[in-house]
């Protein structure tokens, strides 16, 4: 069976440049969201994230009719499951638990609209068994119809697994360029994903089954977080033995068979940060190491704040006559990365959150990636270009080396620069 009418649910950060691909590729594309915010803007041809080349993509497809959004489900010959994978609320210190409960609402949303011959495939990053349990829900919402855990290579209906692997700010070329790993619940559900991918895919589409490609993408991002744990470490024992970490780093990568990365203020996103946990909830007593990592990381932020504590208190002391409330501090970037938007999980934005806790003096903030800062920021913070001259700064602190930030700004000799990614070194 042919596709020629593609469904994307969840129209986010993946949902909707794979829905622009392969309208792109003349295919007919619903997508679905229950954003209606999302839906609108889309079907205007615009986009609510900020994606390099994504716009151009979307305002064609939309244009030319083989995209449109909508809020439930339609018939369609394949079906493509996008949506978030978060945590359940866990108490301090608590493994936390994957919540599978979009996955479930997914797949309770496009039952009704099943049909024989259809392919269903999770690209939700997703803990090992999630797309057998999705395969589950579906045959309890649509009894009329088999699928692969019960009748094997003669279901009605075809699963896998396929997680994206893209990197933020390079999806649109990395969709097309990179290896994509499919993992069916039988041979022929992968057989057709194969198909599928192959409309705009030009990496190889390496086949495996769907627990392996579940536990591949896990893998992919533990083993980053691992790495960026050392360096983070590492950079906490440089400060205290004030030895310069990126002189260090550079030092020690001269060795042939070595490649240390880059510290920075922790590990967000909705990747790296998340990921390992699907891996340590699942198996606990057996990923000492990646559990370690997170813990790392995620201790990071909170060593950065205090590094701002101290050059506040540095400030203090060395100028009796001035108060806490009278320091400017002006922090450099929000996102989680480079050169995009997105906030979601960003140890940027939690460290600005906890500096606007303590200090009373208002916080310039500079994110040349968005139009207005949170909600919750907005009566500590004020938003400033990177072209603003800002009077008087006492603390410099860098978070995101965005490509805007690369030219140092002239501080006075006074100002006390906290570069947490040895952009300014």
């Amino acid at each position: 069976m042919s596709f020629e009418t593609i469904s994307v649910v969840g129209l986010g950060y993946i949902g909707l440049p794979t829905a622009a691909m392969f309208a792109s590729c003349k295919k007919k594309v619903i997508g679905v969201d229950v954003n209606q915010h999302a839906v609108d803007t889309i079907n205007k041809g615009n986009i609510h994230i900020v994606e390099p080349e994504l716009d151009t993509l979307v305002q064609a497809a939309v244009r030319e009719g083989y995209l449109r959004a909508v809020t439930e489900p339609e018939a369609a010959d394949a079906f493509l499951i996008a949506v978030p994978t978060p945590f359940l609320p866990n108490q301090v210190g608590q493994v936390p638990a994957p919540d599978l409960s979009f996955i479930e609402a997914a797949s309770r949303a496009i039952a009704p609209v099943l049909k024989k011959g259809n392919l269903v495939i999770l690209e939700s990053t997703s803990p090992v068994g999630a797309t057998e349990k999705m395969a589950d829900w579906l045959a309890q919402f649509r009894s009329d119809l088999t699928f692969p855990q019960t009748h094997g290579e003669d279901a009605d209906i075809n699963i896998a697994h396929c997680p994206e692997r893209v990197l933020p700010g390079h999806v649109v070329r990395e969709l097309v360029e990179n290896d994509r790993v499919v993992g069916g619940l039988t041979p022929k559900c992968s057989r057709r994903s194969v198909e599928l991918y192959q409309t705009f895919v030009q990496g190889e589409c390496v086949v495996t089954n769907a627990r392996t490609a579940e536990m591949a993408k896990l893998t992919e991002n533990s083993s980053r977080d691992v790495q960026i744990a050392f360096a983070n470490e590492l950079s906490v024992i440089c400060d205290k033995l004030d030895i310069n970490i990126w002189e260090l780093i550079d030092l020690a990568n001269r060795h042939p068979r070595v490649n240390i990365l880059q510290p920075g203020p922790g590990v967000g996103g909705h990747c790296i940060a998340v990921d390992p946990w699907f891996i340590v909830s699942s198996c606990p007593d057996d990923s000492l190491l990646i559990h370690s990592a997170r813990k790392i990381n995620d201790s990071k932020p909170q060593w950065v704040v205090s590094k701002v504590k101290h050059a506040i208190a540095e400030i203090l002391i060395s100028n009796p006559t001035r108060t806490a409330d009278t320091i400017r501090i002006a922090c450099y970037g929000l996102a989680f990365k480079a050169n995009i938007d997105d906030l979601r999980g960003s140890p940027s934005l939690g460290i600005v959150r906890e500096i606007s806790k303590f200090h009373n003096q208002k916080l310039f903030v500079i994110e040349p990636n968005i139009e207005k800062l949170p909600n919750d920021l907005t009566d500590s913070c004020v938003l400033k270009e990177y072209e603003e001259v800002i009077e008087n700064i006492d603390i410099a602190l860098l978070l995101v080396d965005h490509k805007e930030f690369y030219e140092k700004k002239s501080f006075s000799e006074n100002t006390i620069v906290i570069d947490t990614k040895g952009l300014w070194r």
